[in-house]
């Protein structure tokens, strides 16, 4: 049964009564290269979405790309990089996935998924190889082995992970497009439903069949005997929001919990007074029915003085919060500047439908 994330339950955030993120005092580059930007981040997880020690390592993915002036180049040139935690600190290890004949232009978000010493990347392909600076959109795969030293080695070829379509999710298939704009495909996020052990990539989908410009959606696929296969979504927000981006599922406390970041930007008009944040819905069973947590989907919210400060929210089974620092510094009237590191990680404190910020928020 797929859940409708309503225009009524949208009018229903209130800022005053919102959690709403520290404000951010700078970037801090830690130990990474000033030279990249980083950006959309995940761990290297367990099955049950706990995240791993790799031979006493804690590993981390996230986008990168060299800094060329202008953020919104990075999108073009994306490439996952992996990262290791440390001494709360970040290291960057150099990409993760080696260079080779691949149909796809670049690399964006996903997830990694851990079993014993074996590493699977799951990640979205964006553009085609032959053709640049497209906004073609598909889920890849690839697998590794963990080495003594606790860092993947040899790297299978990507694969596809969805072959064939569905009635319920548009192609990603447009080369053309704007940046908020564009029908999604994207950010595959694996889940293992604990009751039955059943496996599943949930990702960022635009619903087919619609009559409106705003029909994001959150897309499942079941693994089987002959691969991954398409379901219905979990959730839409048709009429309401057209990316319901990062979106990935949490079980915690006996529920389970979609969440998703989305910007003000990517809002049917009518709906604007929402703002960048996380969010996220709650449901006794995976497919639902699912209820907006805090009663409108509104979980964090950058603060109101830096609307833009913080992006691409993503929630691990330990309830820790990883984001990255995006346009920060406008209090003071000014245009902000791009971060392009991580920031701070932050906790959340859950109880049943209602999700807030954890006291201490940081981890």
């Amino acid at each position: 049964m797929t859940t409708p994330w309503t225009p009524d339950d949208v009018r229903r955030i209130d800022l005053d009564t919102a959690s709403l993120l520290p404000v951010l005092m700078g970037a801090d580059r830690s130990a990474l290269r000033s030279d990249i930007l980083y950006w959309d981040m995940w761990p290297v997880q367990q099955s049950d979405g706990r995240i791993a020690s790799v031979k006493g390592r804690e590993l981390w993915m996230a986008l990168t790309a060299p800094d060329r002036g202008d953020p919104g180049l990075r999108h073009f040139e994306a490439k996952i990089h992996l990262l290791e935690r440390r001494d709360q600190s970040w290291y960057d290890l150099g990409p993760a996935l080696p260079d080779g004949a691949v149909p796809y232009e670049r690399e964006w978000a996903g997830s990694a998924l851990l079993v014993g010493d074996r590493l699977t990347l799951f990640f979205t392909g964006a553009g085609v190889r032959d053709r640049p600076n497209g906004y073609q959109q598909d889920l890849f795969e690839a697998h590794a082995v963990i080495g003594a030293d606790g860092l993947p080695a040899d790297w299978s070829v990507p694969q596809r992970s969805i072959l064939g379509a569905s009635p319920h999710y548009m192609p990603a298939n447009a080369h053309e497009g704007e940046a908020g704009k564009i029908k999604a495909f994207r950010d595959p996020a694996y889940f293992r439903d604990p009751k039955d052990g059943a496996e599943y990539l949930v990702f960022t989908a635009s619903l087919a069949g619609s009559n409106s410009d705003f029909n994001g959606a959150i897309g499942i696929a079941r693994k089987s005997q002959k691969g991954w296969e398409l379901l219905p979504p979990l959730i839409h927000a048709d009429g309401v929001n057209n990316e319901l981006e990062r979106a990935h599922v949490v079980y915690a406390g006996g529920l389970y919990y979609a969440f998703w970041v989305t910007q003000r930007g990517t809002f049917d008009p009518s709906l604007r007074h929402a703002p960048n944040g996380l969010y996220g819905m709650v449901s006794d069973t995976l497919f639902g029915d699912y209820r907006p947590l805090n009663g409108s989907g509104l979980v964090l919210a950058n603060p109101e003085r830096e609307p833009g400060q913080a992006y691409s929210w993503f929630v691990s089974a330990e309830l820790l919060v990883a984001s990255f620092v995006d346009n920060w510094g406008t209090s003071g009237g000014g245009a902000g500047q791009f971060g392009g590191v991580p920031a701070p990680l932050l906790t959340l404190a859950l109880a049943g439908d209602r999700c807030r910020l954890a006291d201490p928020v940081l981890a």
